[in-house]
């Protein structure tokens, strides 16, 4: 790499999905105070909700999130503001 052109903290750092367990290892500059092992070396760890090894549009897989009742929350409020 040419000298003084990346920021002095850029370094390897595992990238893990809380949701598929999958973990990739990348250069980055992320802040992280966690570390993990990857293939039998150790490197700093950040954990991200979600990347192409879950997200539906990468996958196939269609999926229905309804957290806490969303959609009867919304009904019920829609049938209270138009008195039905």
């Amino acid at each position: 790499m040419k000298k003084d052109t990346h920021p002095e903290n850029y370094r390897e750092v595992i990238f893990v999905d809380n949701t598929s367990g999958e973990e990739f290892l990348l250069w980055s500059t992320v802040q992280t105070d966690e570390t993990g092992t990857y293939k039998g070396k150790e490197y700093p760890l950040h954990r991200i909700e979600i990347s192409s090894a879950s997200h539906p549009f990468y996958t196939g897989v269609k999926t229905t999130i309804d957290t806490a009742g969303r959609v009867e929350k919304f009904r019920a409020r829609r049938e209270k503001a138009t008195g039905k």
